[in-house]
């Protein structure tokens, strides 16, 4: 029989709900860790925290069960609680795993792989996951030291592996990690594997292990790393599309896995003008030298100090890689001989650019290739691809592992590039993440094509824009943390579905495409105008009425974080004798104007939840 908590603790946490000082989901959660079997080594800590009515605490450590989100299982780390990662939600994330994987597949045995960044406890999170995955039957492969999330990916289909695990928690701050789950064919888990996985996490009680040192010297797990990191540099290695070589450049891995990986490659690609950012070669958890201590080469101020250095040098482009090395961020040196940050769209564009002009070069395009991009990402790069006269598929959710099932529907033979507007981007079949490493190849290889032309990626960028018109996005987040936070995004986004603005900064909303109601609404009286197809997931896109700068906006809560995320698109086409400035000038007076009177929009409703 379980075993009922101390009657006064009971107590205190019902009185602390009804003083609203707790919420009932994190009581709920609170109180089966009091009492059944499982959590008993983490009563008295929690105890202790209810006697000293640290409320407010124990409401952010157990206010939900931690979810799998578009990146899997991620969030701040602690000593216990199940809204947070830990040793016990990482242990019931890997026992997930491993029981759905005997369960879907009906055999006892199977084959993983691990490998885990430069974060706080990733070595101690890789090495329980594994101690986990092998009591429970299958042989792990586990990498001697920190790799990166793509080559973990590349590590599942190059090893014949049934699921894989990357501990990281990316771009977040030092303060958390997370699990995430990999299937045999090196993708990101989906559905339906993703729900019987997280079932079987929750139905975790007693949690099977075994001595670490115990399971390498019984070949239980096997410790791997310098052959599957020259596989993996020289799968990507194969994908280069030119010899040139001639571009000076600076990389930083932001203290994470990027010298494993990036670097790795582009040394080994012949680049030698490329440099690293010394103050960041430095694997270290905290983060130290990035501002903000935030590694996330979305924002451009975590370049800033690499600008400041590259400004007194002949760089004329700067790269850095997130912790895990699966996103990559740029700079480039403008005319004026200040960098400008690129955006995860303008690196998309320059890419596919890249791709498809080497591929029609080389005569080998043809109409069944395709390129893949997310709803969320630029119209730009599918119009590219058309012009290109190859296919373009535009219409994924975001996540990368919607990219990785598109490649395995169509065929990896006839795939070009994925792309996703946060800085994601994968080409050929060798893996099925996003790898920073082969965007870098391209884009030095692209760059040092342009330099010998007189031309730089900006100036490319321009070229384009002139070809099929001026494409700005942007985005911008809402924070809403904790279980409060929880219930501001549901409002929002149910605010969003049922009440939208119908005017913005004297643009009229048209239309309203609701992937979750699989609907699309004309405004201004919201009412049901057309089905709307495949994909299936809580994104709204709100699109203007026809104007001479056309806008849309997606509205989608975070899978992987507290918040709600909205990007923007704008698009719009020169009038006879203007020049491309005016145009630029114009479009962003017009997306910054749309945005302010949002933001108000979404003050209010936020204001009044």
């Amino acid at each position: 029989m379980t075993p009922s908590p101390d009657i006064k603790l009971r107590l205190a946490v019902e009185q602390a709900v009804i003083d609203k000082k707790i919420t009932e989901s994190a009581a709920t959660n609170l109180l089966r860790w009091l009492t059944e079997p499982q959590y008993q080594r983490y009563v008295p800590a929690i105890s202790n925290m209810i006697e000293a009515e640290q409320f407010a605490e124990l409401d952010r450590l157990f206010w939900e069960v931690i979810p799998f989100g578009t990146g899997g299982r991620r969030g701040m780390m602690s000593d216990f609680g199940s809204a947070t990662i830990n040793d016990r939600t990482i242990a019931e994330s890997a026992n997930g795993l491993a029981t759905y994987f005997k369960s879907f597949s009906k055999r006892k045995t199977g084959k993983a792989v691990i490998a885990g960044d430069t974060r706080h406890r990733s070595t101690d999170f890789a090495k329980l996951t594994a101690t986990t995955l092998a009591a429970n039957g299958l042989t792990v492969y586990l990498f001697d030291d920190y790799r990166s999330t793509p080559e973990l990916s590349f590590a599942v289909r190059h090893l014949g592996c049934d699921v894989g695990v990357m501990i990281t928690a990316s771009h977040n701050p030092p303060s958390d990690n997370g699990f995430k789950a990999y299937w045999s064919n090196g993708a990101q888990v989906l559905p339906p594997h993703d729900k019987g996985i997280i079932e079987c996490v929750y139905q975790s009680k007693e949690i099977p292990t075994i001595e670490f040192d115990q399971a390498v010297a019984a070949g239980k797990i096997q410790m791997i790393g310098k052959d599957v990191d020259d596989a993996y540099t020289n799968a990507v290695l194969e994908q280069s599309l030119s010899s040139e070589r001639r571009i000076s450049a600076v990389f930083s891995p932001l203290h994470g896995v990027g010298m494993t990986a990036v670097h790795r490659v582009l040394e080994k690609a012949g680049f030698e003008q490329l440099k690293v950012y010394e103050p960041h070669k430095t694997a270290d958890g905290n983060f130290p030298n990035v501002p903000d201590h935030l590694p996330n080469p979305e924002r451009p101020q975590a370049f800033a100090p690499i600008i400041a250095w590259a400004e007194k040098t002949d760089v004329q482009l700067i790269l850095a890689s997130d912790p895990d090395a699966d996103r990559l961020g740029a700079c480039v040196r403008g005319a004026d001989g200040k960098f400008v940050h690129l955006t995860g769209n303008r690196i998309g564009v320059l890419l596919t650019d890249y791709v498809l002009s080497k591929g029609k070069a080389s005569g080998k395009l043809t109409p069944q290739h395709y390129v893949v991009e997310t709803l969320v990402t630029t119209p730009l790069i599918a119009d590219i691809a058309r012009a290109y006269g190859v296919q373009a598929v535009d219409n994924l959710l975001v996540g990368f592992k919607y990219i990785a099932q598109t490649m395995d529907n169509l065929g990896p033979e006839k795939f070009l590039i994925g792309v996703e507007e946060s800085l994601g981007y994968l080409t050929s079949g060798y893996a099925r993440d996003k790898d920073a490493s082969v965007a870098a190849l391209f884009l030095m290889e692209h760059a040092a094509e342009l330099a010998q032309q007189g031309k730089s990626l900006l100036e490319r960028l321009d070229e384009i824009y002139t070809e099929h018109g001026y494409y700005l996005e942007s985005q911008r987040s809402e924070v809403c943390e904790g279980s409060r936070g929880q219930a501001q995004i549901a409002h929002l986004m149910q605010t969003f579905r049922d009440l939208p603005p119908t005017e913005l900064a004297g643009l009229t909303l048209s239309r309203v495409h609701d992937f979750k109601l699989h609907e699309i609404r004309d405004l201004p009286r919201n009412v049901r105008a057309t089905d709307l197809p495949e994909p299936s997931g809580d994104l709204l896109i709100v699109e203007t009425a026809p104007a001479k700068c056309q806008l849309r906006f997606a509205i989608r809560p975070s899978g992987t974080e507290p918040k709600i995320k909205f990007y923007f698109f704008a698009k719009t086409q020169a009038a006879a004798g203007q020049s491309l400035d005016e145009v630029k000038n114009e479009t962003a007076e017009t997306l910054n104007a749309f945005e302010t009177e949002l933001s108000q929009w979404i003050r209010t409703v936020i204001a009044n939840s």
